[in-house]
């Protein structure tokens, strides 16, 4: 389900969003382009999630016989 969200941007903020939103025609329309940005900061905040799980690891000692390629390869 979708819901609509009202935001209040600057001149130069809302002229730099119309400009990426017509940017080769990679978004169809600025709230194209918003979602996407979104959907990468999402992204972002878990792969961080996962390092700082993995920083936990590393300080309690936990560790692995594999290597990161057969970690990589099992998932």
């Amino acid at each position: 389900m979708s819901s609509s969200l009202n935001i209040s941007l600057t001149n130069e903020l809302r002229n730099f969003v119309n400009m990426r939103a017509c940017d080769d025609d990679v978004y169809a329309t600025p709230s194209e382009y918003i979602r996407d940005l979104i959907r990468q900061d999402m992204e972002d905040r878990r792969i961080v999630s996962h390092v700082m799980h993995g920083l936990d690891d590393v300080k309690n000692g936990c560790f692995s016989e594999q290597s990161i390629l057969d970690i990589g390869m099992a998932t």
